[in-house]
């Protein structure tokens, strides 16, 4: 069983965060040094696009963690914890803060993402041309894909990126698997 299918059915065909039924997605919760199930939830597109967007934040869709950040899923804790903490100018996720309990190895992991996107630094190929969401970019080398046990290689065409929480990384698709890669092994297309 693929983490895609494993996360739909963990998730009963919802949004970890928020509920949400319609276009979900897998998002491999940084850091990632290897992609699986226990490192990954199962997201909207709304609250994808909060997350890795925080210009596009609306504090009130993030309401939902209320009952989310209750999840036995640490890596919902974690998202629900790092989504809480993004908005504490809001005021109320100080009170949900409080509340929430969370094992001591979960809340490290929490706060272990120091890779959160800043506006003003950019995703880069191997030549420094700015990488956007939805650009193409082929490898430069030959990397073995962790988790899918095969070898991607050099000069394999990525069609419509994702732009990652680390501004050194990429998500796309390479032969129907999707893997976070670093900037540094990409040319765009």
């Amino acid at each position: 069983m693929s983490i895609d299918d494993a996360l739909l059915q963990r998730a009963d065909s919802k949004c970890e965060l928020c509920t949400a039924t319609e276009i979900l997605s897998t998002y491999d919760v940084p850091p990632i040094s290897i992609i699986s199930l226990d490192k990954s939830v199962l997201v909207c597109n709304t609250c994808l696009d909060q997350i890795e967007n925080p210009d596009n934040v609306d504090a009130n869709h993030w309401r939902c963690l209320n009952d989310s950040m209750w999840s036995a899923t640490p890596a919902v804790q974690v998202m629900a914890w790092r989504m809480l903490n993004r908005l504490k100018a809001e005021g109320w996720p100080n009170d949900l803060l409080e509340m929430l309990y969370i094992e001591d190895d979960v809340k490290k992991w929490a706060m272990s993402d120091n890779t959160i996107r800043s506006v003003d630094e950019p995703t880069v190929d191997i030549n420094g041309a700015e990488l956007i969401a939805g650009d193409s970019v082929t490898l430069t080398k030959d990397l073995y894909i962790k988790g899918a046990n095969f070898t991607a290689k050099r000069g394999t065409l990525i069609k419509g990126i994702s732009l990652t929480d680390n501004s050194y990384q990429i998500e796309g698709n390479i032969n129907g698997t999707r893997t976070v890669l670093a900037g540094k092994y990409l040319k765009k297309a």
